[in-house]
C-alpha cells in the first residue's frame, strides 16, 4: 500500500481528501504540527507528498525545499494561489505537479497515481520501493539507510529485511522466514532465526530509529 503524507492546515480539505484517498487504499498520514513537517516526513516515508503552500510557521515552499533536500519522493502542490508566479516558484522549488483548489477529486486521484506509477512501477531500481518510516533499503548494495546514516546488512539481515519490507503492517510467519533463508542453500534452525532478527533489530535500533521490528510471540515478526 503506498503511503502518501498529506500536508494542509484546512481541516475540512484534509479530512475530505484523506478519507478519498483512503478508499483508494492509499496510508494517508496527516501532519498536523507544522513546524515539523520535515520529522514527520522523515518518520512517515511517504511514497508521494501532497503540499499546501499557504501554511502556519514556514510555506510550503520551504517544506519542499527542506524535502527535496533529502528526498526525490513525488510532491503535488495543492493552493488556492492561481497566478502564474506561484506555479512556476512551486515547479522550481522541486514540485511535480500544481493542482489549485478547489480541484475536482478525480482528477486528483488520477494525478497520484500517475505519479506513482512513474515513480515506482515502471523504473528499473526498485530500491526506493522499500521505504518505510524514514528508512530505506537499498536492494542494489544490501544496505539500509537512516536520517544520512548507512548500515551494512549481511546477506541473512538483508533477506529478511526485505521480505518483512515487501509486508508492512502484516506478521511474517517464522516458517516463512526461515524458508526464504533456506532458499539461500543455508540450513536454518529456529534458534538460528531469532539471532539473525535480533543482530537486525540492533543494527537498526543503532541508527535511532527503535521498535521497527515488533515480535508476535508465536506468530512471527512484522515491521510496525
Amino acid at each position: 500500500m503506498y503511503r502518501i503524507m498529506m500536508v494542509e492546515d484546512d481541516e475540512k480539505i484534509r479530512r475530505i481528501v484523506a478519507d478519498t484517498l483512503k478508499k483508494w487504499q492509499y496510508n494517508v498520514a496527516e501532519v498536523t504540527e507544522f513546524d515539523k513537517v520535515l520529522t514527520e516526513f522523515e518518520q512517515t516515508g511517504p511514497h508521494l507528498v501532497l503540499l499546501d503552500i499557504n501554511l502556519p510557521v514556514y510555506d510550503g515552499y520551504y517544506w519542499c525545499q527542506q524535502i527535496r533536500a533529502v528526498s526525490k519522493v513525488p510532491i503535488i502542490f495543492l493552493s488556492s494561489r492561481n497566478q502564474n508566479m506561484d506555479i512556476l516558484m512551486a515547479i522550481n522549488m522541486g514540485g511535480d505537479d500544481f493542482i489549485q483548489k478547489p480541484f475536482d477529486l478525480d482528477i486528483l486521484v488520477a494525478k497520484i497515481g500517475a505519479l506513482i506509477r512513474r515513480k515506482y512501477t515502471y523504473q528499473e531500481d526498485d530500491s526506493l520501493r522499500f521505504v518505510h518510516r524514514g528508512l530505506k533499503l537499498n536492494v542494489t548494495n544490501s544496505t539500509m539507510e537512516y536520517k544520512g546514516q548507512n548500515a551494512e546488512l549481511s546477506r541473512n539481515e538483508f533477506i529478511l529485511l526485505q521480505l518483512m519490507m515487501r509486508h508492512i503492517g502484516k506478521i511474517v510467519s517464522r516458517e516463512d522466514l526461515m524458508q526464504a533463508l533456506w532458499n539461500e542453500d543455508q540450513f536454518i534452525d529456529d534458534n538460528t532465526l531469532t539471532v539473525n532478527v535480533n543482530r537486525l533489530r540492533r543494527k537498526v535500533a543503532d541508527l535511532g530509529l527503535e521498535g521497527f521490528i515488533a515480535t508476535r510471540k508465536g506468530m512471527g515478526y512484522l515491521v510496525e
